[in-house]
């Protein structure tokens, strides 16, 4: 991954956990939007700061690692997502676009990771 697209990615993940941060904050204040807002708040800017984490890898292997933690947080970010809205915490229209750019992260974050495993075994 060149420089541009890591700079790229870490912007659009930080992006993504304020967010997450911003959804949480308009979930009810009662126990289910505490503990579900706080769940998603914990994944959403893990995915953040486990790219960041990625991006300054010693070797392939740290870096297949540490991608693979971005995607397992941003795919549970989905979790968190449709827990919320299954719950009626929130309606869907209002999450919609923060599920998509969640998707579209564990997505990226696969196929960085599987690109990597490939380029490794080469």
């Amino acid at each position: 991954m060149g420089t541009d697209k890591n700079q790229n990615l870490k912007d659009r993940t930080k992006l993504f956990g304020l967010r997450a941060i911003r959804a949480a904050r308009a979930l009810p204040r009662n126990t289910e939007g505490k503990v579900l807002g706080t769940q998603l708040i914990r994944a959403a800017t893990s995915v953040g700061a486990n790219y960041r984490a990625a991006c300054k890898s010693r070797s392939p292997a740290e870096f297949i690692s540490r991608v693979g933690v971005v995607e397992e947080e941003a795919d549970e970010c989905c979790f968190w997502l449709e827990m919320i809205t299954a719950a009626e915490l929130m309606p869907p229209a209002r999450l919609k676009s923060l599920h998509q750019e969640a998707s579209e992260l564990t997505a990226i974050m696969g196929a960085s990771r599987k690109t990597a495993q490939t380029g490794l075994r080469s």
